[in-house]
């Protein structure tokens, strides 16, 4: 099967620094519809008669319809035009944030949730169309560079979200992004070329194509393994950490966590560092590299805890940040050097993984640390980049063909 990034009527389109720069605010900016609502709960829950109990799913109903676009919508990419596809995304997503800025009931409002995890999924269309009009020998430094947008567009999401409720009230934040998406789906139908796919599947032979992807595709089934532990231990530590900075040994306030929260979202350089020593060859070195890094991550927040130390425990969160962000971009770098007609999937699969292994990171976290403390949720955060090492390790056996 062969695959054809722009159809015959369209000119090709460079991808430029400027264009790199509008792909990476889209995917932030479309990644952190996320994460608006998490810090908000307790100002919207008595507002429209959410009770406590229900409150919880908020975050849940967004993070299924995530997870479920992923699998049903992703794919899509190697089917449907890819301009519209993602323009209908991104309008949809302006329509499920209204619906929760303007909703005076419980149910609508988690409705409104579900549908904003499940349009925001244009963040995952959007990369493998970059994939497409990046040139081989930049593929890995614009993917990195656009992965590093998303990064901060969902490290940003909280605390942007609190500032503007506290001018604004918590309305005018699904009201001001609504229309951002908005804004967005037209800068990007002017900026974007069309790009038809040729696949010749059905939409029920999409889906269907994505089990034989993860049965028989050797290095997605790879890249998986390496980086479910990692995202897995990413999740756990940011889940955790802001219960140990309120506690007697930091004492922050919520607006302490939340500069803390800042300093670790330097950890998103790794994208596009990475992706430059990937494009390089060097995507087995940046890929034990960032697993090491991963595992240091957790000796160093256990001492900071042990000491009182408020800066270590910053470059805990940064050296971990880094690892994850590194081994990410080195695997879609991977994965997008691939049969191009598969792009979509390829990447909707590889997203979907961890992001589950993410789920699996918060409900450890929330375990870890209510029943063993700080030195359990560390040790346990160790174990798991240890796993991708030991799993990495296989790839230096004799006759691999990693």
């Amino acid at each position: 099967m062969t695959d054809t990034a722009l159809p015959a009527q369209d000119k090709p389109v460079a991808m430029t620094g400027f264009l790199t720069f509008v792909f990476a605010i889209g995917c932030g900016l479309t990644a952190a519809n996320l994460y608006y609502a998490q810090p908000l709960i307790g100002l919207i829950a008595p507002d429209i008669g959410l009770s406590d109990t229900l409150a919880g799913f908020v975050v849940t109903f967004t993070q299924i319809g995530y997870g479920l676009a992923l699998l049903l919508i992703a794919p899509l990419g190697d089917k449907l035009e890819n301009r519209r596809l993602i323009m209908v995304t991104l309008v949809a997503a302006a329509i499920a944030l209204a619906g929760m800025a303007f909703t005076r009931h419980p149910v609508p409002f988690l409705a409104a949730a579900f549908m904003i995890g499940l349009t925001s999924v244009g963040a995952q269309l959007l990369v493998p169309f970059a994939a497409h009009l990046a040139p081989d020998h930049r593929r890995g430094r614009i993917i990195g560079n656009i992965m590093s947008g998303l990064m901060l567009g969902i490290l940003l999401a909280r605390p942007l979200s609190s500032w503007l409720t506290s001018l604004f009230g918590w309305r005018a934040v699904f009201e001001i992004m609504a229309v951002a998406m908005l804004v967005l789906a037209a800068l990007l139908g002017l900026l974007l070329p069309k790009r038809q796919p040729n696949t010749k599947l059905s939409y029920g032979g999409i889906l269907h194509s994505l089990f034989g992807l993860l049965r028989t595709n050797r290095i997605l089934q790879r890249r998986t393994a390496y980086h479910v532990p990692l995202f897995c231990a990413f999740s756990l530590f940011w889940t955790s950490v802001p219960l140990l900075l309120a506690g007697p040994d930091f004492g922050l306030t919520q607006r302490g966590i939340a500069l803390f929260a800042l300093a670790g979202a330097a950890g998103a350089v790794a994208a596009p560092i990475a992706g430059r020593w990937a494009d390089r060859g060097w995507g087995r070195f940046t890929t034990g590299l960032a697993m090491t890094l991963v595992a240091l991550a957790f000796p160093m927040a256990w001492i900071a805890a042990e000491i009182h130390s408020l800066p270590l425990l910053v470059l805990a969160g940064i050296t971990l940040d880094f690892g994850v962000q590194a081994n990410l971009v080195t695997g879609q770098r991977a994965l997008f050097a691939q049969a191009a007609e598969a792009r979509s999937r390829l990447n909707g699969i590889y997203i979907a993984s961890f992001f589950f292994g993410g789920a699996a990171g918060s409900v450890l976290a929330s375990a870890t640390y209510t029943h063993g403390g700080w030195t359990v949720t560390t040790a346990t955060g160790l174990v798991l980049p240890l796993l991708s090492l030991l799993f990495f390790a296989t790839e230096f056996r004799r006759g691999s063909t990693a």
